[in-house]
């Protein structure tokens, strides 16, 4: 029965686990950073997770898989095995992915994660299907993610400007929609809440209304009495803003305009106006012009006039009555039957008003006789009254004839002409009444272009005429261009960038039309690479200018008419280039060399340093220094003498490497460096120094079985100095013992050998002075030594040796020259080669001639050396006078065979 039972339920149980679907809710704000969790599903759905290796081992792990990667699964992570939803990188935007629908589906994003058993009616939800396994697990899980809104977005109005129209006759709380309310992405409180005007002018305030949707529209409510002709129109700022926290805004320019009603009507300045009208008046004589006044706008303000009822048909064929300009024209000739007064009514009509009412007074004054007549037979042109003359016509140029009468034959009539100009009237003769109008003087179109004369005609009743003429000047191209400034100096700074503005050239013509038009052109001495705008006269360069190359330019520049024949005038250009600072200083030398005696005195002047730098003014000035060194050497920088503090000492250091900086005086300033070597030439300035034997009281044991030949010792001497003033010679001066011609010194090397075999009364002590001496010139310096040598088998009595070494050896100087053997052909030779070099380099060093001398002297020591090397079995031997003194020896010149 047990096993019947399980087969029984178990296919019912694996259909239940299948079967099995669940709904999770959560909720999380928009616009979240990715990461952040959004649930577990496992701990949701209460599902084991194992714990620890034993129920790993016994408990099959779970498995979360969504079961689409649609549009949601990219904005959400899920953890495979944990079943933890987190946010993807991809960030929410709630606003654009739920725009129509309020379930739509959406991209995932972090926020504080809640749980609900359904979504709110704003929900956007982000829908996901995620399948469980393994098999005793399976099942499927919709998940639904509220995305929940975040103020992020500030109201906006779609329109910038909005503009509303109120007609003035709205009455206080009348309500007008504002067709473009603000616009927010956000909803719910976070949605546009509340409308304000900045400035409300106290007669404008806002009201929302919300309709079922929920949408909110705001309101303009009239608050006081409007007048259009007192003000039509109002400009404020309309500001929307949200309910967030804190809350957002946006405006936009609010215009409410003023429509006008017609609320006003016509009306005249006067009551009555008075016109006088002489009865001989021609007809569509102007008699007057009523003008009444609306303060509307259009067609609330068209006014016609009109003549009152009251007003007698005589009176209106007399006067026309033009209805729209309210003028008044004479359109009947008057006679001796028309009435001398006649009262005009006139109305001023407008649109559902009453009209407006003014009267005009005409009086006709009566005319018994008629007035002259002045008849013109023009001579120049003339067109509808006016005379046209060019400019510069002769003096007496004929203008018109007149004839001047009485039409009733009755008086006499007399004429002049009345007005201001170079015109006369007079009369033409022979003929009665008739008059010549010419000119007195040429015309001048530049000073005066119009003239406006009159011919008066009376007579003797005292009735005149006038009879207008106005007189136009022709011009003519009599006037050259002018230039403002006949010479136009200009500056401009190097370096300018190409096609520079200079100047703009300003000439005027006072001629007029194509004569007075000014074209602009270079002269032939001008740059190609300066140009002229013919038209506007821009004067500009094309390249750029170096003032280094070219300080100042200065050319021509010409300004002619359109005229013809064309006139023109010239002006001169001076351009000065200013200088910047786009030069560095150069030196004459990138490396200097300078060739200085060693123990120079201290500010001595070694050499001087030139520099140049090709600007101009404080951009030019030099300053130099010392880069390195500076301990030791100072330089002049107005100079560029270059010094030394203290003495130089070849032996401490036998040359200086500096480093020179030449420094302008620009800004920012440039500058640029020299190397400066210094070579100190050495001076025979230290003797040599015997380094061995190391005393004068040290002995050597010689074995008088020594042979002829062999070497006994040496004497050995450096010599700080260089060349030939280091150059050592060794020599026996001085001799004491039993036999003391029997030992020698190899000059060159120092090496003392046995000369001949010694006997049994050669044994004692020999004292040999030895002298070592260099080269030097002008003066050799040299050193002595004492050479103690013990001829015997042994040493038994040390102490003997050594009294006898303490005692003052009486030795006598050898007074013989030493033997050197030179070659005659050698010495003139050398001098032959030297003295050459000596003299040329005397005349070079003008300055310095104890500079050139040492560096002569140095060089020919050294060829010399060469000759030297050659003699293999020089000897010096250098004879003294009486008795030797080891700290104070005569000087005197050495001849060797390389000087």
């Amino acid at each position: 029965h047990l096993l019947l039972f399980l087969l029984f339920v178990g296919p019912f149980n694996c259909f239940a686990s299948y079967s099995r679907a669940t709904e999770l809710f959560y909720s999380l704000n928009e616009g979240l950073p990715a990461g952040v969790l959004i649930g577990s599903l496992a701990r949701d759905l209460r599902l084991p997770v194992a714990t620890g290796q034993r129920a790993a081992a016994t408990q099959p792990p779970l498995s979360f898989t969504l079961a689409s990667r649609g549009l949601g699964g990219q904005y959400v992570q899920l953890d495979n095995r944990s079943g933890e939803l987190h946010t993807s990188a991809t960030e929410i935007d709630r606003e654009a992915l739920c725009v129509e629908s309020s379930e739509a589906t959406v991209f995932g994003g972090a926020a504080a994660v809640s749980s609900s058993s359904s979504p709110s009616s704003e929900s956007c939800l982000l829908l996901l299907d995620v399948l469980v396994l393994p098999q005793e697990y399976f099942r499927l899980v919709k998940v639904k993610i509220a995305i929940r809104d975040v103020n992020d977005n500030a109201p906006h109005f779609p329109v910038p400007h909005i503009r509303l129209s109120v007609p003035e006759n709205a009455p206080v709380n009348t309500r007008l929609a504002i067709e473009h309310p603000a616009l927010d992405p956000d909803v719910g409180t976070n949605s546009v809440q509340t409308y304000r005007l900045r400035d409300n002018y106290g007669v404008f305030t806002l009201d929302v209304e919300e309709n079922e949707s929920g949408e909110r529209t705001p309101y303009l409510i009239v608050m006081g009495a409007l007048d259009r002709e007192t003000r039509e129109e109002y400009v404020t700022v309309i500001v929307a803003e949200d309910g967030g926290t804190p809350p957002l805004m946006g405006s936009a320019t609010l215009t409410i305009g003023i429509s006008d009603i017609n609320d006003n009507c016509p009306q005249f300045s006067d009551s009555q106006l008075n016109v006088t009208l002489y009865g001989n008046s021609s007809l569509g004589t102007h008699v007057a012009t009523v003008h009444a006044v609306d303060m509307d706008l259009g067609s609330n303000a068209q006014i016609t006039y009109s003549y009152s009822q009251k007003v007698p048909q005589p009176s209106r064929d007399l006067f026309h009555l033009n209805e729209s300009t309210g003028t008044i024209m004479l359109s009947s000739k008057v006679d001796g039957d028309t009435p001398r007064l006649h009262r005009l009514i006139i109305l001023g009509n407008g649109p559902g008003c009453i009209p407006a009412v003014i009267t005009v007074l005409v009086t006709i004054i009566k005319v018994m006789m008629r007035p002259p007549e002045v008849v013109p037979r023009f001579i120049a042109n003339e067109a509808e009254g006016v005379v046209y003359l060019k400019e510069l016509e002769p003096i007496n140029t004929p203008i018109a004839f007149f004839t001047i009468k009485d039409p009733d034959e009755k008086y006499k009539v007399n004429c002049y002409l009345d007005g201001d100009g170079p015109f006369r009237l007079s009369p033409y003769k022979p003929y009665n009444n008739e008059y010549l109008l010419e000119t007195t003087k040429p015309l001048d179109y530049e000073t005066q272009q119009l003239y406006e004369i009159s011919v008066v005609a009376w007579n003797s009743e005292g009735f005149q005429v006038n009879k207008i003429i106005k007189v136009q000047v022709l011009d003519d191209n009599d006037n050259s261009p002018v230039f403002s400034q006949q010479l136009i100096e200009l500056s401009i700074e190097e370096n300018n960038v190409p096609n520079a503005f200079l100047t703009k050239l300003h000439a005027t013509d006072a001629d007029s039309g194509e004569r007075g038009q000014v074209s602009y052109f270079l002269g032939p001495d001008a740059p190609s690479y300066f140009s002229l705008d013919k038209t506007t006269g821009v004067l500009t360069v094309s390249t750029q200018l170096d003032r280094e190359e070219k300080e100042k330019y200065r050319y021509t520049v010409k300004a002619v008419d359109s005229g013809f024949p064309p006139r023109e005038s010239i002006a001169t250009v001076t351009i000065t280039v200013l200088d910047k600072n786009d030069n560095s200083p150069r030196f004459i030398n990138k490396d200097f060399s300078f060739f200085v005696p060693e123990n120079f005195p201290g500010f001595g002047e070694i050499g001087v340093i030139s520099v140049t730098d090709a600007d101009a003014g404080q951009n030019g000035w030099v300053a130099l220094s010392v880069l390195n060194g500076s301990d030791i050497f100072v330089i002049d920088t107005g100079k560029g003498v270059l010094r030394a503090k203290v003495s130089l000492d070849r032996e401490q250091q036998s040359s200086y490497i500096l480093w020179i900086e030449a420094v302008d005086g620009g800004d920012p300033a440039l500058s640029s460096t020299a190397k400066i070597t210094i070579l100190l030439l050495d001076i025979n300035d230290n003797p040599p120094l015997v380094l061995f034997p190391q005393s004068n009281m040290s002995y050597l044991l010689v074995l008088p079985s020594t042979l002829p030949g062999s070497p006994i010792t040496e004497v050995y001497a450096v010599d700080k100095d260089t060349g030939m003033n280091a150059v050592i010679a060794y020599s026996i001066i001085g001799r004491r013992g039993p036999r003391p011609e029997s030992f020698r010194i190899d000059p060159k090397t120092g090496n003392i050998t046995l000369e001949e075999s010694l006997m049994q009364n050669d044994y004692g002590l020999y004292r040999l002075l030895v002298k070592v001496s260099d080269h030097g010139y002008p003066e050799p310096l040299h050193s002595t030594v004492m050479v103690n040598l013990f001829v015997n088998d042994t040493v038994s009595n040390e102490s003997y040796i050594e009294s006898l070494l303490r005692k003052e050896p009486d030795i006598s100087i050898e007074e013989k020259q030493p033997q050197i053997s030179i070659e005659p052909a050698h010495k003139k030779m050398e001098s032959a080669s030297c003295m050459p070099t000596l003299v040329a380099l005397s005349i070079i060093s003008l300055g310095s001639i104890a500079l050139v001398t040492g560096m002569g002297i140095y060089i020919c020591l050294r060829k010399g050396k060469k000759h030297h090397r050659a003699d293999e079995n020089m000897e010096v031997q250098i004879p003294l006078n009486g008795r030797i003194n080891l700290h104070m020896l005569e000087k005197k010149p050495m001849e060797i065979s390389n000087i």
